[in-house]
């Protein structure tokens, strides 16, 4: 079994692979980092900026990785996503912000829930 890390990385690739072949997004950037936190993925979808933010796990012990984003790091997404989108000079797009949460047990398939606009 994976590590909490590896399955995060792992996870982020498969909503990667999602977003860009099923949601037809253009992936710009994966774990951009400034001080203030991180963006896991920053995509444009047309005329709009998307940053997802993806939550991973192996099963629902703790809730399903979608109740692990709370309001606080909603609004903390918003503000990061603000700040990439001024860092590179794309002010007249839109932010959306979009989740992906991924369970992925020890033994069958994998779920991948979007949420879009969140």
């Amino acid at each position: 079994m994976p590590t909490t890390q590896q399955l995060g990385h792992l996870g982020e690739h498969v909503a990667c692979e999602y977003l860009r072949r099923r949601e037809r997004l253009a992936l710009l950037h994966r774990n951009w980092r400034c001080p203030e936190g991180e963006l896991d993925i920053v995509a444009t979808d047309r005329a709009q900026l998307v940053v997802c933010e993806v939550k991973c796990r192996s099963g629902t012990g703790r809730g399903s990785p979608l109740e692990a984003v709370t309001p606080t790091r909603l609004d903390r997404i918003r503000s990061l996503a603000v700040r990439w989108r001024d860092l590179h000079h794309l002010n007249r797009l839109k932010i959306r912000c979009d989740l992906v949460g991924i369970l992925w047990p020890r033994s069958g398939p994998i779920h991948l829930h979007h949420v879009r606009g969140a």
